[in-house]
C-alpha cells in the first residue's frame, strides 16, 4: 500500500503543470463532489418531505429533537440532534467552504483582480437585488428578518444542473459559476456573522480569541501535528458556540487560517524521490520519509479539503437537508404560503432577484469597462447562469433557521426556498439547453 501511494505521489510530482495541479485538479474534484453531493441532498430533501407528510411525521420531530448531553467538570453540554447537525456538523461544511475560499484567494481566480472582477460584481448583484426584492414584500412585517435567505447560491445543486448539460456548457462558464458561488458564500458568511448573531458572552469570546491566538502561534512555530490542531479546533468551535456568535463561523475562520501554500518545495520532494529510486534496497522507513516530503509539497489546506470535502458533500449536507427540509405540505400550510409575503419574497428573490442582479450588474460593469464578459458567457448564457445561481438551498435553509423563531413563518420561507430553487433550476437549465456555444468555446473535456 505504501509503494502504491508513493507511486501515485511520484506521478503527481512528474505530471501536469503547477497550474493544473493546484487549480485545475482541485476545481475538477470540487465540482465532481458537489454534483454528486447535490444528488444525495435532493434524495434527502425528498425523504424529509415524505417523512413529515406521512403517518409517521411525529417520529420525524421526535428523532431530531432527541437530546444529547454530557458534562465535563462545571461545563454541561445539552443540545438536540437538529442543533448538533446545524451547529456542529455544519461547522465542518463551513470549514471546507473556508478552505475553498482560501485556496481561491491564494491560487485561484480570486487571486487575480482581473479574473475575480466579473464573478465578484455578479455575486454582489446576486446578493443585493434579491435582498431588496424580499424586503420590498416584508419591510415592517414579521418576516422582515429573512432578507438574507434569497441571497445564497447552493454550489452543489447549481454545479449539478450544469453537469446535467454536459459539454454543452463551456468549462469557462462552470468556473465562473463556481467562483461566483464562492464569493456569494463570503457574503453569506458575513451576513450570518453580523446580522444573525445572538447575545454575546464576553468570557467565551475571550476564550475563543485565546484559542485562535494559540493556533496562530503554533503555525508560526511550524508545529504541523494535526491532532493538536484538531483538539484546539474543537475547543475553539465550542467557545464560539457558547459566545453567541454562530458556531459555523468558527469553521470558516479555521479554514481561512489553514496554510494554502506547500510547506516543502517541489524540488526538495523530487530530490528525495530520486534518492529513493537510486537505492538498491528500499526499506519501509525510507518510503515513509520520502512520502512525508512528497506530501508536504502539497498545501495543507488542499490535503485537508480532499479528506473532508467528500464527508461534507456525501454525509453532512444530506443530513442537514434531512433535518431542515421537513415541511408539512397540508392544504392549510400551502394556502397560507401562497398568500404569504415571506414565501413570495423568497421565490421572487431567488428567481427574479438573482437573475436580474447578476445579469444587470455584470452588464453595467461591462459597459463601464470594469470587466470583460467572454463571448461564451454573453447574452442568454449569462441569463441562464444567473437563473441557475438562484438555486439557493443549503445556506438559504440555514439562514431561514436563524432568522425566524416562529415555526409557521419558517415553514413559509422553506416552501419559498423549495419552490424558488426548483423554478430556478428548471428555467435555468431550459435556457442553457437552448443556447449552443460556438464550437471554439465548447468544453473539450
Amino acid at each position: 500500500m505504501a509503494d502504491k501511494n508513493l507511486l501515485s505521489d511520484l506521478t503527481f510530482l512528474g505530471g501536469p503543470s503547477r497550474l493544473a495541479r493546484f487549480i485545475g485538479r482541485p476545481i475538477h474534484q470540487f465540482a465532481a463532489i458537489e454534483a454528486a453531493g447535490g444528488v444525495l441532498m435532493l434524495i434527502a430533501t425528498v425523504a424529509a418531505l415524505v417523512w413529515v407528510n406521512s403517518p409517521w411525521q411525529d417520529s420525524y420531530y421526535d428523532f431530531w429533537h432527541t437530546h444529547v448531553s454530557f458534562s465535563v467538570g462545571d461545563y454541561h453540554f445539552e443540545h438536540d440532534l437538529e442543533h448538533i447537525v446545524q451547529d456542529g456538523l455544519m461547522a465542518v461544511f463551513f470549514f471546507v467552504v473556508g478552505l475553498e475560499i482560501k485556496r481561491e484567494l491564494v491560487n485561484g481566480q480570486l487571486r487575480d483582480p482581473r479574473f475575480a472582477a466579473l464573478p465578484a460584481v455578479a455575486a454582489l448583484g446576486g446578493m443585493v437585488v434579491p435582498a431588496l426584492v424580499y424586503f420590498a414584500f416584508n419591510a415592517g412585517g414579521p418576516g422582515q428578518d429573512g432578507w438574507g435567505i434569497p441571497m445564497a447560491t447552493d454550489i452543489a445543486f447549481a454545479i449539478g444542473v450544469l453537469s446535467l448539460l454536459g459539454n454543452r456548457i463551456p468549462r469557462q462558464m462552470k468556473v465562473f459559476l463556481l467562483t461566483l458561488a464562492i464569493v456569494d458564500d463570503i457574503g453569506a458568511i458575513l451576513v450570518i456573522a453580523i446580522f444573525y448573531t445572538s447575545d454575546l458572552s464576553g468570557n467565551w469570546l475571550l476564550t475563543a480569541a485565546i484559542l485562535l491566538a494559540g493556533v496562530l502561534m503554533l503555525r508560526r512555530l511550524e508545529v504541523w501535528y494535526l491532532p493538536v490542531y484538531l483538539v484546539i479546533g474543537v475547543a475553539f468551535w465550542l467557545a464560539v458556540l457558547e459566545s453567541g456568535v454562530h458556531a459555523t463561523i468558527a469553521g470558516v475562520i479555521l479554514g481561512l487560517i489553514t496554510p494554502a501554500k506547500p510547506l516543502q518545495s517541489e524540488d526538495e520532494a523530487r530530490r528525495w524521490a530520486s534518492w529513493l529510486q537510486m537505492q538498491d534496497v528500499v526499506h519501509l522507513n525510507d518510503v515513509r520519509r520520502v512520502g512525508f516530503h512528497i506530501r508536504e509539497s502539497q498545501p495543507v489546506s488542499l490535503r485537508i479539503e480532499e479528506l473532508l470535502h467528500p464527508i461534507a458533500g456525501y454525509i453532512i449536507i444530506p443530513l442537514f437537508a434531512l433535518s431542515a427540509a421537513g415541511v408539512e405540505l397540508s392544504g392549510d400550510v400551502l394556502s397560507d404560503a401562497v398568500a404569504s409575503p415571506v414565501t413570495l419574497g423568497v421565490v421572487l428573490g431567488l428567481v427574479v432577484g438573482k437573475t436580474a442582479g447578476i445579469s444587470v450588474f455584470s452588464w453595467i460593469a461591462h459597459r463601464l469597462g470594469w470587466v470583460t464578459i467572454p463571448k461564451s458567457m454573453s447574452g442568454l448564457h449569462m441569463v441562464g447562469l444567473a437563473m441557475v445561481a438562484g438555486i439557493g438551498f443549503t445556506v438559504s435553509l440555514f439562514i431561514s433557521r436563524l432568522a425566524f423563531d416562529d415555526p409557521s413563518i419558517a415553514d413559509e420561507s422553506k416552501i419559498g426556498i423549495l419552490v424558488g430553487s426548483l423554478v430556478a433550476a428548471v428555467v435555468g437549465m431550459a435556457i442553457l439547453s437552448r443556447t449552443e456555444p460556438p464550437p471554439k468555446y465548447a468544453d473539450k473535456a
